[in-house]
């Protein structure tokens, strides 16, 4: 895994690309880490995840599939830890960009749907890959973001097959935000994480805890109260230099406040 620093923005690259980015265990570990060290992070405020080479990322290595075969205990163990891996990506404060190209299977897949907003080249194609390996298609979890990015129907099709999904259909049916050129991708990601940056630090950060909330409760008082906290928290300290930057036609300066 590779980590690059651009401003308040890091570009994290899995750096495989001989095994095409293939999850094993060390590089699950690598993630882990990672995302679990981003919510005590105030200097970083969005998080960019591409793939080197030709594929994003093709699931989990086969190579290391006997890890996860020597005992159920063992097994359970490293599963719970890829798991997790998605998991640190949602709980994190920080907004993560996904660019996709080639291959984005299996882990690769739930690694994918673990980000907030993705953009895809036209060559990208994802399945649930663990359906045709034996295993079920819930895993990393799929069956949770799956059926919301898409609908029920279309993931019960894509999770009871490991049918490919090919970029055209993904822009289609809401899987991914767009489809641009693969030698596009960063740049497109440049753009859409200015404008996140336009936000206030505190503002972005609570905009994606809110989000996450309010997708896992179906309590209208309970989303409306957690808007409001956030709100509140942010109008001292952001929203007159905010009010002012929009009146005066200019980029607001919120200074070193997180």
């Amino acid at each position: 895994m590779d980590v690059q620093r651009d401003g308040d923005v890091e570009w994290l690259s899995l750096s495989r690309p001989d095994n095409f980015n293939a999850l094993n265990l060390a590089l699950t570990q690598e993630l882990y880490d990672y995302f679990g060290s981003l919510p005590d992070r105030q200097d970083v405020r969005v998080v960019v995840m591409r793939g080197l080479g030709r594929h994003f990322c093709a699931g989990y290595d086969l190579e290391d599939v006997d890890q996860l075969t020597v005992s159920l205990d063992q097994g359970l163990r490293l599963q719970r830890q890829l798991s997790a891996v998605v998991l640190r990506m949602r709980r994190c404060p920080q907004p993560i960009v996904g660019l996709l190209q080639g291959a984005a299977c299996g882990g690769g897949f739930a690694l994918a749907l673990g980000c907030d907003v993705r953009f895809a080249a036209p060559n990208a194609r994802m399945n649930v890959a663990m359906a045709k390996i034996g295993l079920t298609g819930c895993d990393m979890g799929i069956s949770y973001f799956l059926p919301r990015a898409v609908g029920p129907a279309i993931a019960a099709e894509l999770m009871y097959t490991g049918r490919f999904v090919n970029a055209e259909r993904a822009l289609r049916i809401g899987l991914v935000n767009d489809v641009v050129p693969e030698d596009k991708l960063a740049e497109t990601a440049k753009e859409l994480v200015q404008e996140m940056l336009a936000m206030s630090p505190v503002g972005l950060r609570l905009t994606k805890d809110g989000l996450a909330m309010a997708q896992e409760t179906s309590n209208l008082a309970t989303v409306m109260a957690l808007e409001d906290r956030g709100q509140a928290m942010c109008f001292e300290a952001f929203m007159k230099e905010g009010v002012a930057a929009f009146r005066e036609k200019r980029a607001p300066n919120y200074g070193a406040s997180r």
